[in-house]
């Protein structure tokens, strides 16, 4: 379908971004640049200061210090109204009185553009809901409100769309239809889209790149398959999925790799997927990389192998088991399996050992809490 609706992206750059509020600190002297026509996610838990950025970015709030850019304008003192940017929120806030195409039109009636009607009709032809025109908002899904709560910011062809938690109040099957919708539209616009959430899935399935923040700064950044594969930090590599994570002293090291010992078991990164490199480091594996056996496995040295541990506990996902294997001396290690019709007969109490290959072991740059004094 041809649409008249061709907005354009612009670049947007946060440069020592701070924001203080009474008593703490919401967002630590932020540096952050996200290309024109990008799909940007900030990830992260409540409280971490994702939302405080995406309200300054909107101009919602002051920064305490440094500047906002868009496009290459310094925009940090101009009004929320005067910048090019339009928000969209978990809550839809459509006029429930309007059509939905009279809701759309309403924001460039309110400023005299031209022609508002048709510019408000191509934008729901954009989000496919031309057809539905002439509704009212309590007429359509909850999914259905929220693609006219994207067409009505979309209308105004803003340089840089917000969205901030947009799919939060939809069920889980609508909200993954929803994701790959608003994919597709903003690969159709060209707009540059800044999405706030705390769902990883989300951002995973959307963003080109992901910055997951963590009490008022940004932790690591990147393309969501990087950062899910080489997390840097303890906190990226249990926020962005599941880890095992290992804590000792490096006890060998050679040209390719380094190793830890842990109750007895060498564990090895290769040095290429190592943070740290020296005295106390943790090493990580993520469960699906990991398999068990019911005997000690005689492995190669490219692989890590530790046991025997004892199955505690045993859940079906659906997709696959996990199971939790008590190992002495090293601590609970969690494997997925993937089910593929053949279950292993494994049951509670069972002894195991656990494998996997060191080529997906990976090296964090910190501890996790709790071991930073042993």
């Amino acid at each position: 379908m041809a649409i008249d609706f061709k907005p354009s992206g612009a670049d947007l750059e946060l440069i020592d971004v701070r924001k203080d509020f009474p008593g703490f600190t919401a967002l630590e002297d932020m540096d952050l640049h996200i290309p024109a026509g990008e799909f940007f996610a900030l990830l992260g838990p409540s409280g971490c200061g994702k939302t405080t950025t995406l309200r300054i970015v909107a101009g919602l709030e002051e920064p305490t210090a440094g500047k906002v850019l868009i496009g290459g304008k310094d925009i940090t003192n101009t009004k929320p109204h005067e910048r090019p940017v339009n928000t969209v929120f978990q809550s839809y806030a459509l006029f429930p009185h309007m059509t939905i195409l009279e809701n759309v039109a309403f924001g460039l009636r309110q400023r005299k553009i031209e022609d508002p009607l048709k510019k408000a009709m191509d934008a729901l032809n954009l989000v496919e809901l031309g057809y539905a025109a002439e509704r009212r908002p309590q007429q359509l899904s909850g999914g259905q409100q929220q693609r006219v709560a994207l067409a009505r910011a979309l209308v105004n062809r803003p340089a840089l769309l917000l969205l901030d938690e947009p799919l939060g109040a939809l069920d889980l099957k609508l909200r993954r239809q929803m994701q790959i919708e608003l994919k597709a539209i903003q690969m159709e616009v060209g707009l540059t889209f800044l999405h706030v959430t705390h769902d990883q899935e989300e951002a995973m399935d959307m963003a080109d790149t992901v910055a997951v923040m963590n009490k008022g700064h940004i932790e690591q950044m990147g393309a969501p398959e990087a950062l899910y594969e080489r997390p840097k930090t303890a906190f990226v590599s249990k926020f962005l999925g599941q880890s095992n994570l290992f804590v000792g002293s490096i006890v060998d090291s050679n040209k390719e790799s380094l190793s830890i010992e842990v109750g007895g078991h060498k564990i090895t990164v290769p040095k290429d997927r190592a943070e740290k490199q020296t005295g106390k480091i943790a090493i990580g594996v993520r469960p699906e990389k990991t398999t068990f056996h019911r005997s000690n496995p005689k492995l190669s040295s490219d692989h890590v192998v530790v046991g025997p541990g004892e199955i505690i506990d045993i859940r079906f996902t659906g997709v696959s088991n996990q199971y939790l294997i008590a190992i002495p001396n090293v601590g609970d290690v969690t494997v997925f399996a993937q089910n593929v019709g053949i279950s292993p007969v494994i049951e509670l109490g069972e002894q195991v050992w656990v494998s996997w290959k060191v080529e997906h072991s990976f090296g964090l740059s910190d501890l996790p809490a709790g071991n930073e004094d042993e």
